[in-house]
C-alpha cells in the first residue's frame, strides 16, 4: 500500500531530523553559485555533512562502498560541484577519494561530467589547462538529488522492514 504523504512534508520531516529541529520548517538550499568558494570552507562543510550522517546512524562510522558511489556518481558529482561553485575533474576525483575512499579513475568520472554537460545540467568553462564545471540547471540538480534520495530511503526502509523476519 502506498502512503500518500505530501513530498514537501517528507522533506520537512527529513530536514527537521537532520538539523535536530522539531519545527519541520523547510529551508532554502542555494545550488551552484558560479563563484569559486573558499577551499577550506568547502572541506569543512563536506566533513560536517558526513559527520551528521554518522551521528544520525546507529553505527560507529558510515562507510560508502565504492559501488554505491559509482551507481550514484551523477548525484555525487552534482553535490560536490554545487558545494564548490566551480571545479575541475582532478579536484572532484580528489574529493571522491578523500570523502568516500573511492578510487575512481578519470575514465569513470569524466564521461559522467561530459554527459551532465550534454544534458545541460552542467556548464563547462575551458581554461588554459583544465575545464571548470559549474551547475547550469539548479532545478534539474534538485530533482535528481531528491529522486535518488527518495529511492534510497524507500529501499532502506524495505530492507529495515525485512530484518525482523530473519
Amino acid at each position: 500500500m502506498r502512503n500518500n504523504k505530501d513530498t514537501s512534508s517528507v522533506f520537512s520531516d527529513l530536514t527537521a531530523a537532520a538539523t535536530d529541529d522539531d519545527s519541520g520548517e523547510q529551508y532554502e538550499l542555494t545550488i551552484g553559485s558560479a563563484e569559486k568558494v573558499d577551499e577550506k570552507s568547502v572541506e569543512r562543510e563536506l566533513d560536517e555533512m558526513l559527520e551528521s550522517v554518522e551521528d544520525a546512524l546507529p553505527t560507529a562510522e558510515a562507510e560508502f562502498d565504492e559501488e554505491i558511489i559509482k551507481e550514484n556518481l551523477d548525484e555525487v558529482l552534482l553535490m560536490l560541484i554545487s558545494l564548490r561553485g566551480e571545479t575541475h575533474g582532478k579536484e572532484l576525483i580528489s574529493d571522491l577519494t578523500r570523502l568516500f575512499d573511492a578510487q575512481l579513475s578519470p575514465g569513470t568520472v569524466y564521461p559522467g561530467l561530459h554527459k551532465l554537460e550534454e544534458d545541460d545540467v552542467l556548464h563547462m568553462h575551458k581554461k588554459v589547462r583544465t575545464k571548470e564545471y559549474s551547475i547550469n540547471d539548479e532545478h534539474e540538480v534538485r530533482m535528481s538529488v531528491e529522486r535518488t534520495m527518495l529511492q534510497h530511503l524507500a529501499f532502506g526502509y524495505l530492507l529495515y522492514s525485512f530484518l525482523p523476519r530473519l
